[in-house]
């Protein structure tokens, strides 16, 4: 997938990662999520990513995982895959690994977490991974997660970097409208805050990388569609239905409420692996209520 192909992706899904009761990856419960994902307007895949609770998975588990949903998509959508940790020099490994392996549009490197480093540190470290392989990189700015933040003007200046095309901001609204004024015209700027979709593709963003596309890419669809059009009214109405189930999915930690909606849906996503836990009954039952309304 080039770069070309990845630039008409304005909904992207952060893949779960489907677990058996014992805790395996279930490889057989992959194809019927995908091709749901697929025909409700899912137009890229992240793997080992947050959603798909990358910490507790294994090297080997990554790349069997990888192997699985290539073979599943076929090529139909870009592949995004999950290459950034708080070590740089683990990071570019892995990063040329993915790279050799071959069958993705980009790679998402995380601002490291634990660490904290300075500005001039995470610029550093995202050019060394960009510089590492000839694998686009998409920025991943949560600092909900990480406890360090990109600023605007970092962003910014990682953008001039041939090899870094996008970014993931999971901050406010003005930290998106600077991005969106400021970047390079090839930028790719997405929200990762599923809540901020309307404003930040109302502002000019590429679009949402997303964990309620899981069960409302439909919506998300309906309402870009609409800002497309001109239709702010309409889209809005849809923005307002949607903040709610958005709402309802973060209510715990992610992804224990999206797992609980799609298991109950019948994808068999089964549970989380520690430290993460699965939603209660009771907490089950009012996120599914509010995300099935």
């Amino acid at each position: 997938m080039s770069i070309e192909q990845l630039k008409q992706a304005k909904i992207i899904t952060a893949l779960v990662t489907p677990f058996k009761e014992n805790g395996d990856i279930n490889f057989e419960a992959l194809p019927k999520l995908i091709e749901y994902l697929l025909a409700h307007h899912t137009d890229g895949l992240i793997l080992a990513g947050t959603t798909g609770e990358s910490p507790t998975l294994t090297h080997d588990e990554e790349l069997d995982l990888f192997a699985a949903v290539q073979k599943i998509v076929a090529g139909r959508v870009p592949l995004i895959a999950g290459v950034g940790t708080n070590d740089t020099r683990d990071s570019i490994v892995f990063t040329k690994e993915v790279a050799e392996f071959g069958g993705f549009a980009a790679g998402l490197a995380v601002v490291p977490y634990y660490n904290k480093p300075s500005q001039e540190g995470l610029f550093q470290h995202f050019t060394a991974i960009a510089d590492s392989s000839d694998l686009p990189i998409i920025l991943y700015n949560v600092p909900g997660r990480t406890v360090a933040q990109l600023t605007p003007e970092t962003s910014l200046r990682l953008a001039t970097h041939p090899n870094i095309i996008a970014i993931k901001e999971c901050t406010g609204v003005e930290n998106l409208t600077y991005l969106i004024e400021h970047a390079p015209d090839d930028f790719l700027v997405y929200t990762g805050e599923d809540g901020q979709a309307f404003h930040a593709k109302a502002l000019g963003a590429q679009g949402v990388i997303s964990v309620a596309a899981h069960t409302n890419g439909d919506d998300f669809y309906n309402m870009f569609d609409k800002l497309d059009h001109g239709d702010v009214k309409g889209a809005a109405a849809i923005q307002r239905q949607l903040l709610p189930k958005i709402d309802a999915l973060f209510s715990i930690p992610s992804p224990a409420p999206v797992k609980a909606v799609l298991n109950d849906l019948g994808f068999e996503v089964g549970p989380l692996r520690l430290p993460l836990v699965a939603a209660t009954s009771d907490e089950a039952a009012s996120i599914i209520k509010i995300v099935g309304d």
